[in-house]
């Protein structure tokens, strides 16, 4: 059996922020655009564990700067859903299309 390497979690990192991206590009829902983002934020911690691990195993860096991203990803996510609660009690709606506030 091979041995799982660097460019195995590389490549399920990339197609991970991929995922997101295209996610990003393609919803109109605000709730699915911040899925979007949090995906691609997990790719980038999933790269940063991947080459923590593979480069430097003693140190623990790519660990610590992951479990930070976290915290500031869950944060985010409270204050992402929050507006999108307050988005939609005022239009009742949460598609991007429709929100036209900054529009002539």
């Amino acid at each position: 059996m091979a041995a799982i390497g660097l460019e195995h979690y590389l490549t399920v990192a990339a197609l991970l922020f991929c995922l997101g991206v295209y996610g990003l590009l393609t919803k109109r829902n605000l709730v699915a655009i911040l899925m979007s983002i949090e995906l691609m934020l997990n790719a980038v911690n999933l790269n940063m564990v991947a080459f923590s691990r593979f480069i430097t195993p003693d140190a623990f860096v790519g660990q610590l700067f992951a479990v930070f991203t976290i915290t500031v990803a869950a944060a985010e996510v409270a204050v992402g859903l929050a507006l999108i609660f307050s988005i939609y009690r005022d239009r009742a709606t949460t598609s991007t299309e429709e929100l036209d506030w900054m529009k002539w």
